[in-house]
């Protein structure tokens, strides 16, 4: 079986080490990304190649869509939708990876698949556009298009344990503000399960059980470590890159029932303290 994955990074990864038994290939945009996937044994595809992607889309069972998108919209689109097309490909499952930002700002409520979707951010914004785009291929094209929303991915070599280690993390303290996140590893098992259960028009959102501050997870990774964790300081949105006042500026509870109880996934990291632990025991 076969993944083709537009944008073979940190999640399309993780994807390959759960699919036993599956082959991959990507697409490249310059010299040294071909090198990294043939190095990795996964067959680069240029994104430039229409004949060769068509080929690649028409022996592939599922496809990943893993770009964020850009001004124009997913970079993913006007590539992959002529190649399609003209291999007249119907892969079983395509899964286009979202972001919880769609949601923007619930002040710490909870919110679900079907909650009103409310971006706040330029970047959540072309996210739904991106979001509707792929629904729409999917209806006019007869494809099982699915949508996955995520929070913050963590995992080895991304991680607080790694700020922590470098003198870098920072416990920036808002009264009642949360996030969710989910383990790599989570995340994986939860697109393998909707490939296995692929629903055509389906959105999940994949999290863990236990939305929690950021502070709260700075800390425990430096327990883990056997450090003091820094300081705690106010939060100031002012003092703070674009990309984290972008991220400081939500607090919201993700609920992940409907991937729960329609998938039968559950997260072997339920909360951040079990998956660093983790992270740390498998030394990393």
């Amino acid at each position: 079986m076969r993944l083709f994955a537009f944008g073979f990074g940190y999640s399309a990864r993780a994807l390959m080490r759960r699919l036993e038994g599956w082959t991959a290939a990507a697409t490249y945009r310059d010299a040294e990304g071909a090198a990294t996937l043939a190095a990795e044994g996964v067959t680069g595809v240029s994104v430039d190649d229409r004949e060769g992607l068509a080929r690649e889309l028409a022996q592939a069972r599922a496809i990943l869509l893993t770009a964020p998108p850009g001004p124009g919209g997913c970079p993913a689109l006007p590539v992959l939708v002529p190649a399609l097309a003209q291999a007249n490909a119907f892969p079983d499952w395509i899964g286009y990876l979202s972001t919880t930002g769609v949601y923007g700002d619930r002040q710490g409520g909870w919110v679900n698949e079907d909650s009103r979707l409310a971006a706040q951010s330029v970047e959540g914004a072309r996210r739904m556009a991106a979001e509707r785009d792929w629904l729409e291929v999917g209806r006019g094209m007869g494809l099982t298009v699915t949508i996955h929303r995520l929070p913050g991915i963590y995992g080895p070599g991304r991680s607080a344990l790694d700020r922590v280690r470098e003198g870098a993390a920072r416990r920036l303290k808002a009264e009642g503000q949360v996030f969710s996140r989910i383990h790599v590893d989570d995340l994986a098992a939860g697109l393998a399960a909707s490939i296995a259960q692929p629903r055509a028009g389906g959105i999940y959102n994949l999290c863990d059980d236990e939305p929690a501050a950021n502070s709260e997870v700075v800390a425990e990774a430096a327990r883990l470590l056997g450090r003091a964790p820094p300081p705690e300081q106010p939060l100031d949105l002012e003092s703070l890159s674009p990309q984290a006042r972008r991220f400081y500026a939500e607090s919201k509870r993700v609920s992940n029932a409907r991937a729960k109880a329609e998938l039968g996934w559950r997260p072997a990291y339920p909360t951040y303290r079990e998956g660093l632990a983790a992270i740390l025991g498998a030394g990393g």
